[in-house]
């Protein structure tokens, strides 16, 4: 599943054509940046992804996906739920971050998202994580939620997009680990498996959670990718 840019509009949905034909896909793609809820993963570096998905017509899908990191690798599980009725699509699942490299980071999201016409809207909870993220990002109970307008122009594929990072450790006092919410926002648009994205966050430098290196963490980034499916 690709993870990159279009995770803002949720974890992306695999129906396939009959339970008796229940498909099995795989992902590959190269990125000049990897940029995840706004916030590169990569040090502004170039990352490698792909991953493989199974799904039936019953609206069940699972699978994996994993990318370059700075210093190691992301390795994502997921199952879920997809389905429409009246014409509102929706999805409902879970999801698990797992970092080889340094495990005591993982974390694990619940998440569900609707889809009306070119509107999507959505949130992620977190329902598990590591001893690394104690009373910091990516604990227990942080509330991921974003919306995305996504539509067609022309032969091209264009994504609007915006999400905010409400931390359950966000503020002052014991347990808190001091001003670390952000919102952040982008576009894309995308053609025969090229695309080309710009991202921009409200991360001040001062942020605790990523240290000396929230310093211009907030500048605008531009990424250019290129990504292929495939039916197994």
């Amino acid at each position: 599943m690709k993870k990159s840019i279009v995770l803002a509009t949720a974890v992306a949905s695999v129906l396939a054509s009959g339970v008796a034909c229940a498909e099995l896909s795989a992902n590959a793609g190269i990125f000049s940046n990897y940029i995840w809820r706004g916030v590169t993963q990569t040090g502004d570096s170039a990352a490698g992804q792909g991953g493989i998905d199974w799904g039936n017509d019953a609206g069940l899908y699972a699978g994996t996906w994993t990318s370059t990191i700075s210093g190691g690798q992301e390795v994502d599980f997921y199952a879920g739920f997809a389905s429409e009725v009246g014409g509102l699509g929706y999805d409902v699942g879970v999801i698990t971050y797992q970092y080889p490299v340094t495990p005591n980071i993982n974390f694990t999201e619940a998440y569900v998202s609707g889809t009306m016409s070119i509107v999507t809207i959505g949130v992620n909870y977190t329902v598990d994580a590591a001893s690394g993220n104690e009373n910091t990002a990516f604990d227990s109970g942080d509330l991921y939620a974003f919306g995305s307008l996504d539509f067609g122009a022309g032969t091209s594929d264009i994504s609007l997009y915006a999400g905010t990072y409400m931390f359950d450790a966000d503020g002052t006092g014991a347990g808190k680990a001091g001003d670390i919410n952000y919102n952040h926002f982008g576009a894309s648009i995308s053609k025969d498996g090229f695309a080309f994205a710009v991202d921009k966050n409200d991360i001040e430098d001062a942020n605790p959670v990523f240290g000396s290196f929230a310093n211009n963490m907030d500048n605008v980034r531009v990424t250019v990718s290129y990504s292929k499916d495939f039916e197994l």
